[in-house]
This record gives C-alpha cells, sequence and structure tokens, in this order.
C-alpha cells in the first residue's frame, strides 16, 4: 500500500481554497498510484480557526467541503481534518476530527481525544475530548490513527490521564498516523523527533506523521513531516518551510528502508531566518496585502526586519522611510541609506525635526518651567509613527513594527510610536539573537552595514543616547529574561544561577510594569516556546511578589 503525506498551506477560513488544494491533490496522486492520501489536523478550515467554529454557517461550510472531498476520492482514500458536530447535547458542541474517506463514503471519523489547553493553545474552549478510540482498517492493514497531541502524553510528568494510543494499540494495529497541526518554535523539531520516536519505540509499530506548513497571524508551521519504522529510527522527512506532497510504500517502513535523502540540518539562525520571511510573506499573501513600509533607522532591529521583507514580498515591494531626529548621526542615516541600496530597495527620507520642534512649541506654555525628559524623546518617536502611519494609510502600505523582545519585554519602546505596526516581525527575538541573525544574513556578503553590527545600540533620541543608559547589557539581560519568561523562574532563582539580585529584581519590575504596553502591541511572530501574546497571558492590574 501506498501512503501519500500531503504537507500544505492552509488559510484560516478559506474553506474553498483548502478544499480546491486538497482535491488538486487528490487528483495528482491519484495518478501516481497512491492508495492512501493524509492531510493535515483541521486541514479543511485551517488551524485554529478559534471563534469561527462558534458560527453554525461556517461549521456547514465545513461540512459542505467534506461532501465535496467526497466526491473525487473515487480510486483513492484520503484523511482529513475538519470540526465535527457532537451528535451528544452534553459537552462541547464540536469534536476536532480526522474524516478517513474512500470511494465517496466517510467510511470513519476519528476525534482528538487530548486537547492542549495551553500557551497558544486553547481547544478545550471549543471541543469535547474524545473518549473512544478505534483502529480503522483499509485495504488489508489495521490503522491507528491519531491527531496531533494524541501522541505527545509521554514522560515522566504526562499532562493527561488517558493515552489513546494505549487504547488503539490494543487491537494490534500495523502502524500509526497523526494528522498535526504543529507550529514552530526553535525548539519543537527536535522535541517533536523526539516525542514521535518514542511513540514507536514504544508500541513497536512503525508512524506516518504529516503537519502542515505556512503561517496564519502570529503562528507559523514548518512542516517536516516525517515517517519512522517501528524501532523509532527516522527513515524519511519532508522539508522545512514549503509545501510538499511526498508518497511512500508501507512495506519499505516496516522494512526500515531509508527513503530519499534527508534534508540539511539546519542551524537554529537558520530556521528562525527561514520563519520569519514565512511569517511575513503568508501575513502578506492571505490578507491581500501587497507592499510594506518601515522605518529605517540605521540601527540593527530595523535593518533586520527590512532584510526580511525583502526577502518575504522583493524589494519593489518595500519601502523605508528613514525619519532622522536633531539626534540621529550622520553615520545612521549612511548605514539606512547603504541598507535600502545594497537591498535595491527604493526608499525616502522624511527630517521629523520641525514637526517636533512645533509640537514642543505648542506644549511649550504647559511645560513651563519643567525639565526635559522622556516626554520630548516620546515626541519624536511618536512624530515617527504618526508619518510611517499617514504613509501606510495613503498610500496603502502595510507598516512592519522592529521591536526585538528585549526592548518589549522591558517596556523600551513608545507606545503610539515605535510600537506601531501590523505585525510585529522580530518581537519574539531577544537583541543578542538579533545579532545571530545580522550575522547569518552577512554570513556570504555585507548587506547590512558592518557599522550597523558594531556600533552601540541607541534609540538616538537624546545627544549620545545609549541603550546601556536605560538598560542592563543585553548579554546579561536576555539571560535573565529567558529564565523569567520561557522557563518561568522566579526571582529567587535567577539569583541562584548567579545572577546579581539587585539587576535581576531590576529587570523583572520593568517586565512586569510594561504589560499594559504588550498588552497594546502588533501580532508578534512567535519563533520562540514563549511569546508575547497569547502564549503568555499575564494580568495587567496585579501586584507580583515572585
Amino acid at each position: 500500500m501506498k501512503i501519500a503525506l500531503a504537507q500544505i498551506n492552509y488559510t484560516i477560513g478559506d474553506i474553498k481554497g483548502n478544499t480546491q488544494k486538497t482535491i488538486d491533490v487528490l487528483n495528482q496522486q491519484r495518478a501516481n498510484g497512491a492508495d492512501l492520501v493524509v492531510f493535515a489536523e483541521m486541514s479543511v478550515c485551517g488551524y485554529l480557526p478559534n471563534d469561527f467554529l462558534n458560527y453554525k454557517q461556517f461549521i456547514r461550510q465545513c461540512e459542505q467541503a467534506i461532501e465535496e472531498i467526497k466526491a473525487h476520492t473515487q480510486g483513492i482514500a484520503c484523511i482529513v481534518g475538519a470540526p465535527e458536530v457532537n451528535p451528544v447535547l452534553q459537552g462541547k458542541d464540536l469534536y476536532n476530527a480526522a474524516y478517513f474517506i474512500e470511494n465517496g463514503k466517510i467510511s470513519a471519523v476519528v476525534r482528538k481525544g487530548l486537547l492542549p489547553t495551553y500557551d497558544i493553545f486553547d481547544e478545550y474552549r471549543y471541543f469535547e475530548p474524545a473518549t473512544d478510540f478505534k483502529c480503522i482498517d483499509f485495504k488489508g492493514h489495521k490503522i491507528a490513527l491519531t491527531i496531533c497531541e494524541d501522541l505527545w502524553n509521554l514522560g515522566d510528568n504526562p499532562l493527561y490521564t488517558t493515552c489513546p494510543m494505549d487504547e488503539l494499540i490494543k487491537e494490534e494495529p500495523d502502524f500509526m498516523i497523526n494528522i498535526a497541526a504543529s507550529p514552530f518554535d526553535y525548539k519543537q523539531g527536535e522535541q517533536r523527533i523526539f516525542i514521535l520516536s518514542q511513540n514507536c519505540h514504544k508500541y513497536q509499530i512503525p508512524l506516518f506523521y504529516v503537519n502542515q506548513v505556512g503561517a496564519n497571524t502570529d503562528l507559523i508551521f514548518d512542516g517536516g513531516s516525517l515517517v519512522f519504522d517501528k524501532a523509532g529510527d527516522m527513515v524519511a522527512e519532508l522539508s522545512y518551510f514549503k509545501e510538499e506532497v511526498l508518497v511512500f510504500d508501507v512495506e519499505h517502513v516496516k522494512n526500515s528502508i531509508i527513503l530519499g535523502e534527508k534534508p540539511v540540518k539546519r542551524e537554529p539562525v537558520e530556521q528562525v531566518y527561514n520563519a520569519l520571511v514565512m511569517g511575513i510573506r503568508d501575513y502578506f499573501q492571505k490578507s491581500g496585502f501587497k507592499k510594506a513600509t518601515l522605518g529605517l533607522s540605521g540601527g540593527i532591529d530595523s535593518a533586520i526586519v527590512c532584510v526580511l521583507a525583502v526577502e518575504a514580498l522583493g524589494a519593489e515591494n518595500v519601502y523605508p522611510v528613514l525619519l532622522p531626529s536633531k539626534h540621529s548621526s550622520d553615520h545612521s542615516i549612511k548605514d539606512a541609506e547603504d541598507l535600502a541600496k545594497n537591498l535595491g530597495c527604493n526608499y525616502t527620507t522624511l527630517p521629523i525635526s520641525d514637526i517636533t520642534d512645533a509640537v514642543e512649541e505648542t506644549l511649550s506654555d504647559e511645560f513651563k518651567g519643567l525639565e526635559l525628559n522622556i516626554t520630548e524623546e516620546n515626541i519624536q518617536s511618536r512624530t515617527r509613527g504618526l508619518l510611517l502611519m499617514a504613509m501606510s494609510n495613503k498610500l496603502g502600505y502595510v507598516l512592519l513594527n522592529t521591536s526585538n523582545k528585549s526592548e518589549s519585554a522591558v517596556g523600551y519602546g513608545t507606545l503610539y510610536g515605535d510600537m506601531c505596526g501590523a505585525i510585529a516581525v522580530i518581537g519574539d527575538c531577544y537583541k543578542t539573537q538579533v545579532y545571530k541573525l545580522a550575522e547569518f544574513i552577512n554570513r556570504e556578503q555585507e548587506i547590512i552595514p558592518v557599522n550597523t553590527i558594531t556600533k552601540a545600540p541607541s534609540a538616538e533620541l537624546r545627544p549620545n543616547q545609549k541603550d546601556s543608559d536605560s538598560l542592563p547589557d543585553y548579554d546579561m539581560l536576555d539571560k535573565v529574561l529567558y529564565e523569567y519568561i520561557e522557563l518561568q523562574k522566579s526571582a529567587g532563582e535567577i539569583v541562584e544561577l548567579g545572577f546579581d539580585e539587585a539587576e535581576v529584581t531590576r529587570v523583572m519590575r520593568l517586565v512586569n510594569n510594561a504589560e499594559f504596553k504588550r498588552f497594546q502591541t502588533a501580532p508578534i511572530l512567535r519563533i520562540s516556546p514563549k511569546a508575547f501574546g497569547s502564549g503568555r497571558r499575564m494580568p495587567i492590574v496585579a501586584k507580583y511578589s515572585f
């Protein structure tokens, strides 16, 4: 029997488009001799449609899509993911389901048993967990079909009290199939391979795993679909960050025959780069946008975002804006110009000094006798935001936010100023990761001017200003932030690692006090295990004592 794994890029809510992609693949793979085509979790509607699932018409459209797919399964079978109405009144109204369709009929429906409700996931908000698990018979094979999280309840501290495969293995299946929507982060790939391999080792049967690819708002799906033999050894790995469909002979997998060449192992920085490019590209394509703008300061953050945007959209569709103030150095302006020229972008320069002077003059009576402080710095930042948003409104460009995770964490940014934007491209990258991205971008030739990388970071909102005037050294800051945000350690635990207690207390206070800013920021492309946004939900009004 031949199984095709269809690693496809779906759009949430584009049921018609997703269905057509499914039908096209079915027709292609029927011609290629495949017996079964496996699509990803929630392939019909995209993962996760969130409160779309509360609309009856949305569910009806999903049901109609299943009917349409059924009509194209003569001589071939497929597995597709979609919501299914719960026929029982008690409990949630829907299941997260996998439909097994063959020869124009639904021969089985498998429901997801383990519903992730942590970090970015909120499936129990919508779905009822399955409690009954049965294998599927197809062409002389018994298949244990599961959905994503159903295979993740392994380890010393299992999250769930049940394990679907413990029930399915009692029927002595020949192999497992798992359909998934597993979002990317720079640690997820290795963890995913380990967990899936452990399932094969535990149950002693092969596994065919298909993951979706593509980005939907902040979530990025990297693909990397996998095939393992019964010992847990990988025999095939699909590409990362692109659509791909490959056919596998079940007998070859059972006999541990390595199938094709494995993709070259990518370093984390390259994975993050590819993920961010895909995040930008899909945000624009799926939203119907074409052109982007951003403030290009000559600093490393805006330089990285500009490079990523050009890679994703093409130089002709990226229009950087230089917004020098009276505190901008000549070198910063030249660095920004050189970057735009290196990338082949058209750019413009809009000096802000006259505008900020006019604002300060308007406020002069109100501020009479008061010393200059952060207010005047924020006026400059908000002037830039005003001009960039005006460009966006008038010319139809989508504004890209250039704030990094270190800044967002400690509130080193101005609401309605440099925090403006439709999508925060590097908002999940610490400053130290931004420098690694710059090194990766310049690995073969100088694209980002060297001075942009080597000079001391500065917002250039006052004379001789440096980030280090307001913040700890980024090497130390990012390590403390990682322990607090990603690893969720307390101040005491972080101090025990050897960090200065006063600095740790200061950093944590900055993070906690900036929650109101992050609540209003643009959606952030997620590349870490714990990103700001839906993955980290903290109260704005609270008293922190840890």
